[in-house]
């Protein structure tokens, strides 16, 4: 939007007077104060000149009934072809077993299927994160806007049993070094911010939540990835399936968005440790992603040059999931 400092000059109102006859050359404001005794003893003649922009009368279109018929007939069958394109284009994205349901029992799984909905969502992605700025944040809101946050652990949910024994390791460090960390190591050596705000879902549930932890950007000044690396997979080894079988959890984050100031590795929720649900006793933290990036109970963070691997992007889903 262009913020234009250049107004419109106004020009003063010509007015010329001939005996008791008076002509304008623009047309008069009237107030509604102004009575006949204005002018009394004569008569107004005013030109009221034709804007640009002021609406016209529209010209009559004179058409024989036959023309008209033809001309909705032909409209109708246009819409029809059009609506059919837009189903066989709908018909072609949908998931075959959609298609069964409905009635159609040809196959339309075709690779090409694949290719067209991975571009759109690519191009998705490469749009939010051109649009990505650090200086842009999300809504802070109060206790009092806190609402229910349910256990969406993807799976079964751990047990407990793994807490004791927890470490976060890092690797990818400029030192060369992989680094073991325990919880106390990260609660004692850091500082806690705390923060209001919302979990949203690509499920369609959001949730505002109170947590509290790191900020990641003080993990990478403390423990400085190489030089070349733009990116931070993130994983969780003690993820579980549906069956409660092994299934690591892994999502890729570009530093960009790790060293985000609302980007938490959170300790607490709703001024409490984190419980085994909600991802103990770490879990990431970054609100202007969709929740599937917020892995919890972290096992391990590994920075890397290029895109590393995604759970989720790996089963067609989007890769940078930026809200």
């Amino acid at each position: 939007m262009s913020n234009d400092n250049e107004s419109d000059s106004l020009q003063p109102e010509e007015i010329r007077s001939t005996g008791s006859r008076v002509s304008a050359t623009s047309e008069p404001r009237i107030d509604g104060r102004a009575s006949a005794s204005s002018v009394a003893g004569g008569s107004l003649s005013m030109e009221k000149t034709e804007g640009f922009f002021e609406e016209r009368t529209l010209p009559a279109i004179e058409m024989t009934p036959g023309r008209l018929r033809y001309l909705t007939r032909r409209d109708v069958l246009l819409f029809g072809a059009g609506a059919v394109a837009a189903l066989a284009g709908g018909g072609f994205l949908l998931p075959q077993d959609t298609l069964s349901r409905l009635g159609v029992r040809r196959n339309m799984d075709f690779r090409g299927k694949e290719w067209f909905l991975n571009k759109a969502l690519r191009i998705d992605d490469d749009v939010a994160e051109a649009l990505y700025s650090g200086n842009r944040t999300v809504p802070i809101y109060t206790k009092s806007q806190i609402t229910p946050l349910k256990n969406n652990y993807n799976g079964a949910t751990p047990d407990p049993g793994y807490i004791s024994g927890w470490n976060l390791t890092l690797d990818g460090l400029v030192s060369g070094l992989s680094i073991s960390l325990d919880i106390r190591n990260l609660t004692t050596r850091f500082s806690v911010r705390e923060q209001i705000t919302r979990l949203v879902c690509v499920e369609g549930w959001s949730a505002v939540a109170w947590w509290a932890g790191l900020r990641f950007d003080d993990l990478l000044r403390a423990y400085p990835p190489l030089s070349q690396a733009k990116w931070a997979r993130v994983e969780s080894s003690v993820n579980l399936d549906a069956s409660g079988n092994p299934d690591p959890y892994f999502v890729s984050i570009d530093l960009a968005t790790a060293r985000h100031r609302q980007t938490l590795l959170a300790t607490h929720f709703n001024g409490q440790p984190l419980s085994v649900d909600h991802g103990a006793p770490l879990r990431l933290l970054v609100p202007v992603k969709l929740g599937l990036k917020n892995v919890k109970a972290i096992t391990r963070i590994t920075y890397v040059a290029e895109e590393p691997r995604d759970y989720w992007a790996e089963r067609g889903y989007s890769r940078y999931d930026g809200i």
